[in-house]
């Protein structure tokens, strides 16, 4: 229901722009209520914070999810990858390392989705997500990334989407640092910096999957028990993506 009533506000939203408010006074109510129908004994923090701690700071860093999945949906193919990434991340994990089958057929209808859409986002695009898809996209992403951090895999639920967590955040930071009006349009991310300079979409998208799929790579690994890599797999992946945005902010030389 709460996908749903995303999707019909995000739809009304790419027809005539609603407020800012109205956007999000929705996206918190609908994340609010899935978070007040999870067991209370499972807690993305495992105990390390009070109950509503835990709730609040998930559902903040939920609703900035789904509002950087939108921001960052602004080149042909790049948001499907992501998907497609986090719904392959969370299925694998799910199946290799707490033999939830029910999530893992989640995560790969989610990965599957985005596939074929891939197919007609990859450029030059035939079909756009806008709002109506990038929206309820980033709340699905996010419970099933949810999900994997009440199993007890936190850094593996921050690692996977790594790249759109950094581009979007570190870009939001600049903006604000510079006086710029943070809700309004721009073409600032590194992404976009590397069309800029002389990348394709295609090129872009292509080094952003091969990038998802080491950072799904790590967080498989940082549950394995031999390995015992823990968080250790988020700091590689924190340096896999610093590599990506250089080459992105170098551009093309030549």
């Amino acid at each position: 229901m709460a996908t749903l009533g995303l999707a019909w506000l995000s739809f009304r939203d790419d027809r005539k722009p609603l407020p800012a408010w109205v956007r999000f006074s929705v996206q918190i109510a609908a994340i609010a209520f899935i978070l007040a129908v999870q067991d209370p004994d499972r807690l993305v923090f495992q105990g390390a914070l009070p109950l509503i701690l835990d709730r609040l700071i998930t559902g903040i860093g939920w609703l900035w999810f789904v509002n950087l999945f939108n921001f960052m949906d602004g080149i042909d193919g790049i948001s499907a990858i992501e998907a497609g990434a986090i719904g392959l991340g969370v299925a694998l994990i799910m199946a290799l390392a707490f033999f939830r089958f029910d999530l893992t057929a989640f995560g790969l209808v989610y990965a599957a989705t985005a596939a074929a859409f891939l197919w007609w986002n990859w450029h030059p695009a035939k079909v756009f997500l806008g709002d109506v898809g990038s929206v309820p996209l980033g709340l699905l992403g996010g419970w099933l990334l949810l999900q994997l951090a009440l199993a007890g895999a936190l850094s593996a639920a921050l690692t996977i989407p790594l790249y759109y967590l950094v581009d979007a955040t570190v870009t939001l930071l600049w903006r604000a640092y510079d006086g710029e009006k943070i809700w309004q349009a721009h073409r600032r991310h590194f992404y976009q910096k590397a069309v800029q300079r002389g990348f394709s979409h295609s090129a872009v998208s292509a080094r952003i999957a091969g990038l998802n799929a080491l950072l799904v790579a790590l967080a498989t690994a940082s549950l394995n028990p031999t390995l015992n890599f823990g968080w250790l797999g988020l700091a590689l992946g924190l340096i896999a993506v610093a590599m990506t945005a250089r080459v992105f902010l170098q551009g093309r030389r030549g």
